[in-house]
């Protein structure tokens, strides 16, 4: 049986995703009281007034990874200066395997033990894991009152600093 994570976690952690009622795509998105658009883009019918779904997961895969380097170089007092993440997505078909490609730039006094174990911690991001291993989805419908909005527990935070205690 698979490890889930509480009702309260996911709750305290949800991201709100509405309609704008403005084209046939559009969405706002909250995020702990930041507010963003999402939408196709004009060539699929949307407006292109902001990222794709597909966008926004190589985001969040660049970020965490991102993150995550930080996180650790800090931790050992290394010499990281700068990360930057680039990040694609590809499938050829919609039953076909999803490819993320992460190139990853450092720049700082790193000797050559320290980039590959940057490497390595990469991979250990709770994102790229999270990709890696697939995810179970449950979907239920709720009246409308139940909708909510709320502060987030800082889950990301805990598999990050997890990750980094691992290496």
């Amino acid at each position: 049986m698979p490890e889930t994570t509480s009702t309260a976690d996911l709750d305290l952690d949800a991201i709100q995703v509405r309609e704008t009622g403005v084209g046939l795509f559009q969405v706002e998105i909250q995020a702990r009281g930041a507010r963003f658009l999402a939408d196709e883009p004009v060539g699929f019918g949307g407006m292109g007034s902001g990222p794709d779904p597909y966008d926004l997961l190589a985001a969040a895969l660049g970020a965490c990874t991102t993150m995550t380097l930080r996180l650790y170089a800090r931790r050992k007092a290394w010499p990281l200066e700068e990360v930057s993440v680039r990040v694609s997505h590809a499938r050829d078909s919609l039953t076909a395997r999803d490819a993320f490609n992460r190139e990853i730039t450092v720049t700082g006094a790193l000797d050559e033990a320290q980039r590959v174990r940057l490497g390595e911690i990469a991979d250990r991001c709770p994102v790229h894991q999270t990709l890696a291993r697939g995810a179970d989805v449950v979907t239920r419908f709720v009246a409308p009152a139940a909708l909510g909005e709320n502060g987030g527990t800082g889950l990301h935070m805990r598999h990050m600093s997890e990750a980094c205690e691992q290496g």
